[in-house]
């Protein structure tokens, strides 16, 4: 009877997860076959699980946009910079912070949790970046956020889980702290260090409006600065360009969006399935420790 009873609650959890799934899936899928359909396609009503013609006519609208390629340049670079940057810093704070016998360990927590909470507002940022000499620079996008709180404690928090003996024994065989941190901590802490490098990462590729206040020479800004751009230019003015035989304007507009969201997306879904496997485990552990 029991184990008849599984079967059945088996049966509805797998239906009720597919459910889900799709639901989640859909939309995303319904945005790439639009990306790819022509106007006429695309006014159909009704579910559309596969163009009916695949064209590329939005896509190289999109790619045909001044400073594209260099926008998507300084995204990569900023992506990849910024991440590292979080991670690095990251490491170094939580470390020492994990450790009980650290002087005035609470007096520096508080201090984090304070800048985590209240910061100085826009303003006042800006005033520092302009006073540093940072305006239109690329390290405006970076070095602002190179120091996440939240990140430093969920590292924390999932360093004071690892087993204090491994340390012990390898301060015993002369190991400084450096050493132990790069040779024993960080590969131990490969969940919790890939659960922050994809914060950090979908943080970056996702931002614009700093680029907005901070960067003036086009070829420095980055792509979502240039897709914000584009979809206000098309809104604006509702052009409509030759190809991919568009009849309607409005359309021709959804088509471009779709192109937009699958060509900003694309690099951080390549990048969630490898680090995916670390995710779960790196943020559940990391919170629950305090």
């Amino acid at each position: 009877m029991l184990k008849t009873r599984m079967s059945i609650f088996d049966t509805f959890n797998m239906l009720g997860i597919s459910i889900f799934s799709l639901a989640v899936l859909y939309p995303f899928w319904q945005t790439f076959v639009l990306s790819f359909s022509d106007a006429n396609g695309a006014s159909t009503l009704g579910i559309h699980l596969w163009p009916e013609q695949w064209v590329t006519v939005a896509y190289q609208f999109v790619f045909s946009y001044q400073n594209i390629t260099s926008a998507y340049l300084n995204t990569i670079l900023r992506t990849v910079i910024g991440t590292a940057l979080i991670v690095f810093f990251t490491l170094l704070v939580a470390y020492p912070l994990s450790k009980k016998d650290l002087p005035f360990r609470n007096y520096f927590t508080a201090f984090f949790l304070i800048a985590m909470f209240f910061s100085g507002g826009m303003i006042p940022t800006y005033l520092l970046i302009k006073s540093l000499g940072l305006l239109d620079n690329r390290l405006a996008l970076i070095l602002p956020g190179a120091v996440n709180v939240f990140s430093i404690i969920i590292m924390r928090n999932y360093l004071m889980t690892l087993d204090k003996g491994l340390e012990e024994s390898a301060l015993i065989d002369g190991a400084g702290y450096f050493k132990i941190l790069t040779k024993i901590i960080i590969p131990l802490s490969k969940p919790v260090i890939a659960t922050v490098a994809l914060w950090a990462a979908v943080g970056h590729w996702n931002a614009w409006f700093d680029a907005m206040i901070y960067i003036r020479d086009p070829s420095k800004t980055v792509l979502q600065m240039i897709v914000r751009q584009m979809i206000v230019a098309l809104d604006l003015s509702q052009t409509q360009f030759g190809g991919g035989g568009a009849t309607n304007t409005n359309l021709l507009l959804s088509n471009v969006r779709a192109a937009t969201v699958m060509m900003s997306i694309g690099p951080i879904i390549l990048i969630y399935p490898f680090a995916q496997k670390y995710f779960i485990k790196g943020i559940m552990i990391g919170s629950l420790k305090g």
